[in-house]
């Protein structure tokens, strides 16, 4: 060993080329000479293994690249460089991504000697074009995948052009621009968001990728890369979850990894690997990490590699957001809100041993997860103080699927606390008590979607809500009562609905006109939803990709990939037929609902005041005149009492002196009246207390 060296320090000395294969020769065998090697191997002058330019400077850093092999590097490509986090259209752009605020902060906490630029491209091209332009598309699934679609495939227009007018609605403004100009305005916003970056000072570039974004992300990978070819580009997201095919790299040659789930642990991974060595051929097996090599025969990249606890997790880093939104003018400023998590994943889904869910049945919103975790109220609590101070703005979004059980109380209890005036959104289970829809309120909730999505009982049977009509009024009621304005949805066309399930929604509607009207929704068929899992138990014939991707993709991607939203075959045009009388009462329901509140002064327009032994209750109706009603005694009494649904054994429990005969017939006069509602034999007293007691 020792006269090798001797050798190889002579030829050093007349600056001699020494093939490298001959070191690993003698390193494998000894390793201290290895160890030798890539200490002296610095004086040597050859070619970097990576941009294979020669260094004039004769400064040279070494490197393993793995265990077996050793690599050389000069000093620019030695240099660690940025990594650029991406979002595209068609996010709302009032709020920063919560994927890249999360995953920036944690690889800065991970990595500190790089640098994470977090690029929110979707507020750049939503200025470029108008908020209200880019919020009209944004509503759409179809509208906002035609649109970049179109940029991607032109040779498809004709097609797209035909699904793009389909769902746009008559008089709109999207109708009035038009898809050519829509086209045009988006690609010179987009291209010029791909322009101001040099992309080849980049390790690499990540895009997450949800709702609305496939087709977006694939133009914006599709262009930097033209530029930019030896670019590491790397996607995640609920888009992507699970549903890698051993085609897709062969269908989207522009895109080098996937990021499978939960995002924080295997992105920081490949970072730290990529940092190392960024020749992807040299990756080495990361749980959740899948490329073009591993998707035929490793299984295990394709598993879930999540945190076990979200304690770790540092606050979102939402600050190349604001500085995006400094830089605009005057017109473009707006005071966004802040998405806050206080839980991932979904209490109420199961995953059994064959991996079916047993959630709600139309639900696909959690493939990326594996259980339920949540962060502690304190740590919740802390956040948005947190963010709210440092980006001055007190809208906040809690952007949990579901909120946790056992601390959601304790964390708007906390919230109060703070003294802040803020405006709260989150989603909620029907199944919220009025007592923690309090809290909420006094803690600054102003707009919930609750998880309704039927009022038919026996319908919510089958989406398996685990919920009743009557708990879904009683907290439509709450809400009415607290200020709490709710956005939820009514699902129609479900398959496996029937005739019983449309007779007991339109009964219902009769008594939740008061309400603020629920938006109606087509059932659409979600890749890895219980039905996707199991159609025939619906109904269903058979499921494939919906059509209209076929429209806005090519044959040969269409048939190898499967898309998020599926279709199927199975009574649709039964299901249309049935649910259409509900279309129309809701479409009567909101318009009641818009001119009974269109007035100066709002109020509920079925309420009551207390005058502690009596009640009155005033009923207002459209186009006839309001109606009052005064109850006294013990009926005022039951009243009350059944502000909370009871059952008709529990009524008579409570009021043992009032005969069972006088009890049937006061609640059945209430139901009459539609001042209450009965399922069941259970009741449900309607009106609103306009002062609420705290």
């Amino acid at each position: 060993m020792l006269l090798f060296l001797s050798v190889y320090l002579i030829f050093l000395q007349h600056h001699y080329i020494i093939p490298e294969i001959f070191f690993l020769a003698l390193g494998n065998r000894h390793p201290r000479a290895k160890i030798l090697w890539m200490g002296i191997l610095q004086k040597v002058k050859s070619n970097c293994y990576l941009c294979q330019k020669a260094d004039n400077y004769n400064k040279w850093q070494c490197r393993p690249c793995n265990q077996n092999n050793i690599g050389i590097r000069c000093t620019s490509c030695n240099k660690t460089k940025d990594i650029a986090l991406i979002s595209t259209p068609w996010p709302l752009y009032s709020r920063p991504s919560i994927q890249l605020g999360a995953i920036k902060a944690y690889l800065q906490s991970k990595h500190p000697d790089i640098e994470v630029h977090s690029d929110h491209a979707y507020l750049k091209i939503a200025a470029g074009i108008g908020y209200q332009l880019y919020h009209e598309i944004s509503e759409r699934t179809w509208l906002a995948e035609a649109v970049y679609a179109a940029l991607l495939f032109p040779q498809r227009f004709k097609e797209i052009e035909r699904i793009f007018y389909r769902q746009a609605t008559p008089g709109s403004i999207i109708r009035k621009t038009g898809l050519k100009k829509i086209m045009s305005v988006v690609k010179e916003a987009t291209d010029a968001f791909i322009s101001q970056r040099n992309w080849g000072n980049y390790l690499l570039a990540g895009f997450s990728v949800s709702l609305c974004q496939m087709t977006s992300a694939l133009y914006v990978i599709k262009r930097i890369k033209q530029k930019f070819p030896e670019l590491i580009i790397v996607i995640g997201g609920s888009t992507f979850s699970g549903s890698t095919t051993p085609d897709f790299f062969k269908l989207f040659t522009e895109i080098d990894v996937v990021v499978n789930g939960e995002g924080e642990l295997p992105f920081s991974q490949l970072v730290g690997c990529l940092k190392a060595s960024p020749v992807l051929s040299e990756l080495p097996r990361i749980r959740g990490i899948v490329t073009a090599r591993t998707t035929n025969i490793d299984d295990a990249s394709k598993e879930f590699q999540q945190m076990k606890s979200l304690t770790a997790l540092p606050p979102p880093d939402y600050d190349d957001y604001f500085e995006l939104l400094k830089s605009s003018p005057p017109q473009n400023m707006l005071f966004p809100t802040l998405p806050v998590e206080t839980s991932r994943g979904c209490w109420w889904q199961k995953i059994s041993a064959s991996g079916k869910s047993s959630g709600c049945a139309f639900c696909n919103l959690n493939l990326q997860w594996e259980g339920y975790r949540t962060k502690g109220p304190v740590q919740v609590v802390d956040e948005i103080d947190h963010l709210t101070g440092k980006y001055q703005s007190l809208s906040v979004a809690l952007v949990d699927n579901v909120l946790p059980r056992k601390n959601s109380k304790k964390i708007f209890e906390k919230l109060s606390l703070l003294k802040k005036d803020l405006r709260l959104f989150s989603e909620i289970r029907a199944t919220t008590s009025e007592p923690e829809l309090k809290k909420m309120a006094q803690a600054g909730m102003q707009e919930v979607q609750i998880g309704i999505e039927a009022l038919s009982t026996s319908l919510l049977k089958k989406l398996h809500k685990g919920t009743t009509a009557i708990q879904n009024l009683e907290i439509m009621r709450d809400c009415e009562a607290l200020g709490i304005t709710n956005i939820s949805n009514l699902i129609l066309q479900f398959p496996g609905s029937d005739e019983q399930d449309v007779a007991e929604t339109l009964r219902a509607l009769e008594f939740a006109i008061p309400y603020h009207p629920l938006k109606t929704v087509g059932f659409w068929l979600g890749l890895g939803s219980p039905v996707w899992q199991d159609p025939k138990v619906y109904g269903i014939k058979s499921v494939f990709n919906h059509p209209n991707w076929g429209c806005l993709f090519p044959k040969k991607v269409f048939t190898r990939m499967r898309f998020m939203i599926q279709a199927y075959r199975g009574e649709l045009g039964y299901q249309r037929k049935i649910w259409r009388p509900v279309e129309d009462k809701v479409e009567t329901w909101q318009k009641t609902y818009t001119e009974l509140n269109g007035g100066p002064v709002r109020s509920p327009t079925l309420n009551l005041r207390d005058g502690r032994d009596f009640l009155i209750i005033r009923q207002r109706n459209l186009n006839s005149e309001t109606i009052n009603h005064r109850l006294v005694g013990t009926s005022s009494l039951i009243y009350l009492f059944c502000r909370r649904h009871r059952s008709l054994k529990r009524i008579r429990d409570q009021f043992p002196t009032f005969s069972e005969d006088k009890i049937v017939a006061f609640l059945k006069m209430m139901v009459d009246k539609k001042l209450m509602f009965e399922e069941r034999n259970r009741y449900l007293s309607l009106a609103v207390h306009l002062k609420p007691r705290r």
